[in-house]
Parts: structure tokens; sequence; C-alpha cells
């Protein structure tokens, strides 16, 4: 999941928990004033009709309670009424329907108004005295209060809240973006330049923290740019120098071998092929640098790609042969391309002759030429120790060697590759 995912979808449940939370308590403290101002009501309501059902049974006797205590099962919200005596002995009233025990002995302990809350109604009892000191208790079965219609959510609220909710997905969208932007420009921006694009900027302009970040990787990618194209421009630079004390040297040679002794002949053949190995190291350095820098502008028009894989497989074949090697072609189809010849021929052929130099004796290197969606793929694969998975993305470097040994025995000095893989970039 990325960052901006991340971001946006961990602010808007914030945001959508924090409209449900508002909602809740706002429905809670709504719903609690309503409660309270009944309970008090209805303790006020029973301590009257305590006191009165008491006043009436002294004075009328059970005759006129019973006429007032039906006068109050007639309200819309009692729905039973009895008088008890303390020992629980009903003295007028009618049946209630629950188990009045618990709430019976709150009021007899108390001299409050005592509720017991049911599913569907409530259990309310006031404990009173009579002339003769005799303690009774009024029990009444009352409707629980009622929730205003309009009280929960309606229709319009509900729209209203994911209105609200989706405003919330909105900000958060935009909050979000403008957090990720600058890494995931970051991001694109290291990609570019790990590939080789030393020219790659953010410019950022913001003014916090990932402002600055921003502005630090402009800043060390021109330092490297700065340092890289120094290091290419003094590799250039010294190739070009050392070509003329090479061509002097070689004149030399040339005139010491007219001298030449058989004492000295020898050593003389050692000082040239030296010299040569010397002089293709610097030429090898001058492509190189070449293909680096871009200072040369090379040619490129359709070539005929297949011609150019037979005549290098034959070649490397030939070459081959001496040390009881081939260059088998499994694959060959009709490809052309748009491209620099001499550069295609010499990327192919550093590869080619790579895999020769190194595949075990008595064996074959095989080659492939084949054309997948609309990609020219040329294959080699050879039969030698191989390359350490950790080390496949180091074989490109410039005099990179994965093993010095190896290299010092065969001769190579790490361009080949270097230049082949430049070569097929350009």
């Amino acid at each position: 999941m990325s960052l901006f995912l991340k971001i946006f979808l961990w602010f808007w449940l914030a945001m959508a928990l924090i409209v449900g939370a508002l909602t809740l308590v706002t429905w809670t403290i709504q719903t609690e004033p309503i409660v309270r101002q009944w309970q008090t009501v209805v303790g006020e309501t029973m301590n009257v009709h305590s006191q009165t059902a008491a006043q009436i049974f002294d004075a009328e006797g059970k005759a006129g309670l019973e006429v007032f205590l039906r006068r109050l099962e007639s309200s819309e919200r009692i729905n039973a009424v009895g008088l008890f005596r303390e020992n629980g002995e009903q003295i007028a009233g009618g049946n209630l329907q629950f188990d009045i025990t618990n709430v019976f002995g709150k009021s007899l302990a108390s001299n409050e108004t005592e509720f017991e809350r049911l599913e569907t109604i409530s259990l309310i009892a006031k404990k009173t005295t009579l002339i003769n000191g005799e303690t009774v208790v009024l029990v009444t079965q009352w409707e629980r209060p009622r929730v205003p219609e309009n009280f929960f959510l309606t229709t319009r609220q509900i729209v209203q809240i994911f209105a609200v909710i989706l405003t919330a997905g909105l900000v958060c969208y935009a909050l979000a973006s403008y957090l990720s932007s600058p890494i995931v420009k970051l991001r694109r921006a290291t990609k570019k330049f790990a590939g080789g694009d030393l020219q790659t900027r953010l410019d950022i302009k913001r003014r916090d923290e990932l402002g600055d970040l921003a502005r630090e990787f402009d800043e060390m990618a021109e330092r490297i740019e700065t340092l890289v194209t120094s290091e290419k421009r003094l590799t250039q630079d010294i190739s070009h120098e050392l070509r003329s004390p090479l061509a002097r040297m070689n004149v030399a040679l040339e005139l010491a071998k007219a001298k030449a002794n058989p004492e000295t002949h020898n050593l003389i053949e050692r000082i040239a092929a030296e010299s040569n190995r010397l002089n293709e190291m610097i030429s090898r350095l001058l492509v190189l640098s070449k293909l680096e820098t871009g200072s040369q502008n090379f040619e490129k028009q359709e070539i005929n790609l297949t011609r150019i894989f037979e005549q290098v497989a034959a070649d490397a074949d030939f070459e081959a042969q001496a040390n009881k090697k081939s260059v088998k072609i499994l694959q060959k189809d009709a490809v052309k391309i748009f491209g620099n010849e001499n550069l295609v021929r010499s990327a192919f052929e550093n590869v080619l002759r790579n895999a020769v130099r190194y595949t075990k004796d008595e064996t074959n290197v095989e080659v492939k030429l084949t054309s997948e969606n609309n990609t020219a793929v040329i294959s080699v694969k050879d039969y030698g120790a191989g390359v350490p998975e950790d080390e496949l993305k180091k074989l490109f470097r410039p005099f990179y060697r994965v093993q010095a040994a190896r290299d010092r025995k065969t001769g190579g000095i790490g361009l080949g590759l270097a230049i082949a893989e430049r070569a097929v970039r350009v």
C-alpha cells in the first residue's frame, strides 16, 4: 500500500470516527435530560399521590381510596396502582403485573421515590404514613418516557452526516496528496538519478522539512554530477594526452627492432606487446568517455542486425577453435534495427568474446538472435564458472573485475562490458 493511500485512509478514518463520536455524544446529551426531567416530575407526582391516598384512606376508608386509585389508573401513563401495608398486604388498587418486591423494599428503606426500570415500563414506589402512624407504600406501574419521533436521525440528517464525511474525505485526500507528493517526486528522482540521469532535480519550493529534504537532494545531485563529470573529463583528457607519447614510443620501438640483436629481440617484442595493450586500453577509455559524456554524435541508421550477428559469431568461432571451443548459433531471426553499426558490433563482440574467454575447454558458447514484441534480443550462454548473483549488476562498471587473478591471466581490463552496456543505450 502506498504512503499516499495510508495517509489518506488514516486521516479519513479519523475524521469519520470524530463525526461518529460527536453524533453519539450529541444523542447521549439529548437523551439524558429527558430521563432526568421525567424522573423529577414523576417523583414529585408520586409524592403528591401518596400523601393524597393516605389522607383519603384516613378520611373515607377503603371505598374512597379505591375511587381515587381507579382515577389514577385511568390516566394516560399509569397502567396500574396499589397501596400496600409494610408487610406487603395490598390495601386497595388494581393488579400489578410485575414483581414489585425489589422496588417495594427500597421504598421502605428510603424516604425518596424509588424507581425500577423494566423493558417497557417503570415500577415506582413512594412511602408515606397514615394518621395512626402505620407506614404504607404507594406503588405505580408507569410507561417509560417516549422518545420524540424526530429524536432519532432522519434521512436528511443521515445525508448531512455522509456529506460531512465525504467533505472530510476530500480534505484528507488533498492533505495526503500535499504530504506525500514530495516523497513520490523524490522517489522518482532517485530512480532516475540511479539510472544515470545526473541532471535530475526536484526543484520543490516548500518551506517545511520535506522541502528541506528536496533541496538537500538537489545539492547532493549537483555535487555528484560535478564530480562524475570532472572524472569523465579527466579520463578523456588523460587518454588524449597519453596517445602522443605512445605513438612516439611505437616509432622508437620500430627503430629499435631494426637495430636489435638476437639477445634484445625478445625484450623488444615484450615491450611492443605491452605497448599495444596500453594503446588498446587508451582506445577503449576514449570510446567509453565519448559514450558517457556524449561528446560525439554517433551516426544512426537502419542496420541489418542478423548480418552483424552472423559475422561476429563466425569470427568468435574461428578464434575459439584454437582452444578447442566453438560458438554455436541456436536461433537466428531476421531482424533490422535503427542504431550505429560500429557500436552494436562492438557491444556484441565484447560480450561474445568474454563468453568464449571464460567458457570451459571443449564446450560451446550458444548464441541466439530473436525478435520479441518489436525488441531485438541477443542471448549468449557459456559454460564457465559463472558470476555470483550479488555481483551481476556490477559487471558493467568500468574496470570492475569479478576475480582479479582470473583477469590478470586472461588479460581483461574490465572495460569491455562497460562499453557494451553504454553502446546498447546509445
